[in-house]
């Protein structure tokens, strides 16, 4: 080998040692800016129709705490079960709950099969559209009502008339689909938890199958998400194909203490956060808040006469005074329907 090999053979490994060394600033990684946040102002508001105040502010603080990872009150997203009753908390349930509403439509269109309800109570007093004389009736009169309207369907046909109904019937005060009257601060807060891991149910003294046949496609909920009060099914086979038949018997009434029981026999979990506006829903709200960890519960009060409807204590209904006392006692979050919420509906699609 020449002299001159040798030669270029010695500067090509000299090269090698010095060009790290020369060349380090430009070929070594940049240390990274720090990622900027944008300013909260510019960030995506999740609770738009919630006004600044406390209300708002705990339920964005308890999100916080418990989605932190390494913060002591963290939650694993399969622990995040947030539970809200629905007539009363999630939509109106004025003069009455809706499903008697559609109940009574029911009534109207089975009375001409059945003569004998025109002096029959609660028959009556529905047909009559006497809501004073049907309250007389009590729990049991409207139960025999419930049944006697729904009783005897396959799931998949009250599905159908629950689903026809909910797509055309107005309410009679405010003239609004019955699903235009759900709350647009509750529709906003079921969103945001979902964003945040969270997963959410309905648990209600409605009728199960009832809010099933909707609940989805208005409250973003599926039906198995979905817990209510609950009649008997028995399975049978018609024109060649297996039905389950509603039958006129209760297998789940899905109100007061009987929450926690629907909770932990379809859920099998204790909910982090619960919602609710009545003592119907106290003992749901007692038992999500005697867990272990962070927890968080939640009263929606009624005391918007203008935009919705003023009760509370001493309505006969839907009455919120124990409920009331305890959130208070307690430090639960009362939300004011009046103070805490802009606005209370979505707003109305005009007709195409």
């Amino acid at each position: 080998m020449g002299h001159r090999s040798i030669a270029a053979m010695k500067r090509a490994a000299l090269l090698a040692l010095l060009l790290p060394t020369l060349f380090a600033g430009a070929c070594s990684p940049q240390p990274q800016s720090p990622k900027t946040v944008a300013p909260e102002s510019a960030q995506v508001d999740p609770l738009p129709s919630w006004n600044e105040g406390e209300a708002r502010k705990s339920v964005l603080a308890f999100v916080d705490r418990v989605t932190t990872e390494g913060g002591p009150d963290f939650v694993p997203p399969a622990e995040r079960i947030a539970v809200f009753d629905n007539d009363g908390t999630l939509w109106s349930e004025k003069p009455v709950p809706f499903q008697l509403m559609f109940a009574l439509d029911q009534v109207r269109a089975l009375a001409p099969q059945h003569p004998e309800w025109q002096k029959r109570e609660p028959f009556a007093s529905a047909l009559k559209g006497d809501m004073q004389g049907l309250a007389k009736s009590g729990e049991k009169g409207v139960l025999g009502l419930l049944a006697a309207t729904h009783a005897g369907m396959s799931t998949d046909e009250f599905q159908q008339s629950v689903t026809q109904w909910i797509g055309s019937a107005h309410h009679p005060q405010t003239g609004r689909l019955y699903t235009g009257m759900v709350y647009q601060p509750m529709l906003e807060l079921l969103a945001y938890l979902r964003s945040k891991g969270f997963k959410t149910f309905i648990v209600s003294g409605g009728g199960v199958e009832f809010m099933r046949a909707w609940a989805e496609r208005v409250y973003g909920i599926p039906p198995e998400q979905v817990i209510g009060s609950a009649g008997k099914l028995k399975l049978e086979e018609r024109d060649g194909k297996p039905v389950l038949i509603k039958l006129p018997a209760l297998d789940l009434m899905d109100d007061k203490e009987f929450k926690p029981v629907g909770i932990q026999s379809r859920i099998g979990r204790r909910p982090i956060a619960a919602f609710g506006n009545s003592d119907g829903d106290l003992q749901m709200l007692q038992w999500a808040m005697a867990g272990a960890g962070a927890r968080f519960a939640l009263f929606v009060h009624h005391d918007d006469a203008q935009r919705e409807f003023a009760y509370d204590r001493e309505d006969k209904l839907q009455r919120f005074s124990k409920g009331w006392d305890e959130a208070l006692a307690k430090g639960w979050t009362v939300v004011s329907m009046k103070d805490d919420w802009k606005t209370i509906y979505p707003e109305e699609k005009p007709a195409p």
